[in-house]
């Protein structure tokens, strides 16, 4: 069984930057690739990024390439999401997320994962 925390979120002007972070509690949490997600309100929840089992590689959605930054950390139990240069439609509520998979390529949808934080609301003012 996986516990998923996430914190970090908070509000901020346009062009500012939070940290999130994802505590998790398991045996399994260095075995699997972790991603983040958000959902904006009366909006479907999207994928953000990915990241695989032992931080090698990365997967972005287009809309936060070059802003956001997904790190782990397997001795903490924590993954991590450096937001920057935040924009209003950042605005959303973050999950964070355990993969069924170790690798990226297979951890690109909701149906990918299996455990699921409460998530962090992030709200980015005009």
């Amino acid at each position: 069984q996986v516990q998923l925390v996430e914190s970090g979120g908070g509000l901020v002007q346009t062009g500012g930057s939070l940290r999130l972070s994802c505590a998790a509690s398991g045996r399994s949490f260095s075995s699997y690739a972790m991603g983040w997600f958000r959902q904006a309100p009366e909006k479907e929840r999207e994928f953000v990024v990915s990241i695989d089992w032992d931080g090698s590689r990365t997967i972005y959605v287009d809309a936060v390439k070059g802003r956001f930054t997904i790190s782990r950390d397997n001795f903490k139990n924590t993954v991590y999401l450096q937001m920057n240069s935040l924009k209003p439609e950042d605005t959303a509520v973050y999950y964070c997320a355990k993969s069924k998979s170790r690798f990226v390529s297979g951890s690109t949808s909701m149906s990918d994962y299996d455990y699921w934080g409460q998530g962090t609301q992030v709200t980015v003012s005009s």
